[in-house]
């Protein structure tokens, strides 16, 4: 093997027991079970005091053999190698990063496969049914076995990201950082639907013999079509078109062998999955999976139930994912905004459809890098402050940040890169947030520090309440949205005080353009053709006036500003509708 740039090279397994007799570990099914031994990898060092722990958590099929290899000899690293070693998103160069196989699995912890020490034979179906909430429990375990109290981050994929959020709402006092990633805080039923059509396909296997089939036999069948199955929903319609299409792997046979490159890759997909799985576990993972239900520990309610977590969020879906969408993990977002936690959500444009978690590299690599330096300084915004002297800010960012009082929690919609939140955040102290659409904005906020949402605005603020924020400040947004009175609206609920600036389409420029050339204009604040203009609803200082006049909405102050150049614009006092190319309105909020 040649050695490879950032892997942690080679690795080895270790293993932890508990739950000794008679302190066995009670599990929610109510029965007991121990010992328990786990499974587990570590790579880097843990610091002097203990503050660096990144704990991973796999999804069904994974392990505890994250990163590296166990020898020179193996073909493939750890199932997330691409993120986890020096210089990638878990760095070890700078953190402790500690994965464990779970409770029920089958790669050296606790599982149906182990021996059952009252029998001394394999478990098989005396294994108690255990549940997502039992796997952390475990997990738990093990960080209190390496002596942490506390860990910097817990972060996972699919059924990983099922384990972060248990662990947020367990142990909210041992957790600074959650990262779950394509997850949901539970199943849908098609998503149990498809569960539970994997485990027939085991139990129908007849090498299955109830459970019992250890020493003889597996039902190798069965258990490759549950992968196959299984398989189909971490894909995308555009990733398998792409990879496959209607590709045949030869000339037809007109038979019913395998004739298509689809095909084809199913079925090596489940042979392989075979060699390294049992299929009982695949039985009680999923199973755990199907009981998952975060809202529980609320009483039924998500948002009870993540009002326990103490940790700062970074939620991220990917838009092909039809196992996990996009929604679910809204869902997730939701409560926690209701519940007033610091939590960024991201939205990565992908066609690997669920499995995109393990292939995005590059994109989920730089969230989770910049989100986790986020930790590195207690004093984030004292660390900023020449990212954002005043006078690098555009003209109508200075005005706006003079307009907010100090010590304000703020919204900005339409954050763009989030140069206006850092202001607030380094030059008045605010606790700022931001939405914004473009995934690379996304990003760079994230890479400021900031707390961001990836969202339509078109779509309200229903998560928020109201008079909930001190200030919503809207940028150049109101003009490019399709629904512009809608979330004027929405800001005056939400907001005690609401900042909108506008380009003033009556200036005298516009206004001459328009007469004497008989074309749409263009200027420094609308630059654009009119054919690929973001501005869809253009309007005018008396315009946006005579709309606050008609919804009974309070001017509070006004400053109009005339362009110079792009880092100079000076105020308006005189006849602004026609000589203001900028205006700046603060208006009063009103709950609905």
């Amino acid at each position: 093997m040649i050695e490879e740039t950032g892997s942690v090279g080679i690795v080895k397994t270790k293993y932890f027991t508990f739950a000794e007799p008679p302190n066995e570990l009670e599990l929610e099914c109510g029965k007991k079970l121990g010992p328990i031994t786990i499974a587990y990898e570590t790579y880097g060092e843990l610091n002097d005091d203990r503050s660096n722990a990144v704990l991973i958590a796999h999804a069904l099929s994974g392990d505890a053999h994250a990163a590296g290899r166990h020898t020179y000899n193996d073909k493939r690293p750890g199932w997330w190698d691409n993120m986890i070693g020096p210089g990638k998103a878990f760095d070890t160069n700078k953190y402790f990063v500690i994965c464990s196989n779970i409770i029920g699995g089958c790669k050296g912890s606790t599982g149906p496969s182990s021996i059952n020490p009252k029998t001394g034979k394999p478990f098989a179906l005396d294994f108690p049914v255990v549940t997502i909430k039992d796997m952390v429990r475990a997990q738990k375990e093990l960080i209190d076995f390496l002596g942490i109290e506390q860990l910097l981050c817990v972060a996972g994929g699919s059924m990983g990201g099922m384990q972060v959020l248990q662990w947020a709402v367990s142990y909210p006092d041992n957790v600074k950082l959650a990262i779950p990633i394509a997850t949901t805080a539970r199943l849908s039923p098609q998503a149990i639907a498809f569960d539970a059509v994997g485990r027939l396909s085991i139990m129908a296997d007849r090498n299955w013999r109830g459970g019992n089939y250890y020493g003889q036999e597996k039902p190798s069948s069965g258990l490759s079509i549950a992968r196959m199955i299984g398989h189909i929903t971490y894909l995308s319609d555009k990733s398998m078109q792409k990879k496959f299409g209607r590709d045949l792997v030869g000339e037809p046979k007109y038979d019913f062998s395998t004739d298509f490159q689809v095909e084809s890759y199913l079925n090596h997909q489940g042979d392989k999955f075979v060699q390294r799985f049992d299929a009982n576990s695949y039985l009680y993972i999923t199973k755990a999976m199907d009981y998952f239900d975060l809202s529980q520990e609320g009483e039924g309610s998500l948002k009870k139930a993540l009002s326990k977590a103490k940790a700062d969020f970074l939620v991220v879906s990917f838009t092909s994912d039809w196992l996990f969408p996009p929604y679910q993990s809204k869902e997730i977002v939701t409560a926690l905004r209701q519940n007033n936690k610091n939590v960024t959500y991201a939205e990565i444009e992908s066609d690997y459809g669920h499995d995109a978690f393990l292939l995005e590299t590059e994109a989920l690599g730089n969230l989770i890098t910049n989100f986790l330096a986020q930790s590195e300084d207690s004093h984030p915004v004292l660390a900023s402050q020449n990212e954002v002297a005043d006078e690098t800010l555009r003209p109508e960012f200075r005005v706006i940040v003079d307009m907010v009082e100090p010590y304000s929690t703020v919204l900005d919609l339409g954050c763009g890169h989030g140069e206006l939140l850092k202001a607030l955040q380094v030059q008045k102290n605010c606790v700022s947030q931001g939405i914004e659409l473009s995934e690379e904005a996304i990003q760079a906020c994230v890479a400021k520090g900031l707390s961001v949402y990836h969202g339509d605005l078109d779509a309200g603020l229903a998560d928020f309440n109201d008079q909930s924020v001190d200030y919503i400040i809207a940028t150049n947004t109101i003009q490019v949205l399709h629904k512009p009175a809608f979330l004027i609206m929405e800001m005056a609920r939400v907001g005690k005080r609401c900042i909108i600036s506008v380009p003033n389409f009556a200036h005298w420029r516009v206004r001459s353009q328009l007469f004497f050339s008989g074309i749409m204009p263009k200027s420094a604040r609308l630059p654009y053709e009119w054919y690929d203009s973001p501005n869809i609803h253009l309007t005018t200082i008396k315009d946006f006036r005579d709309f606050c006049r008609r919804n009974h909405i309070k001017i509070l102050r006004e400053i109009f500003l005339k362009s110079h150049d792009t880092d100079r614009c000076s105020e308006v006092k005189i006849l602004p509708n026609l000589f203001a190319d900028y205006a700046i309105f603060m208006i009063e909020g009103k709950a609905s």
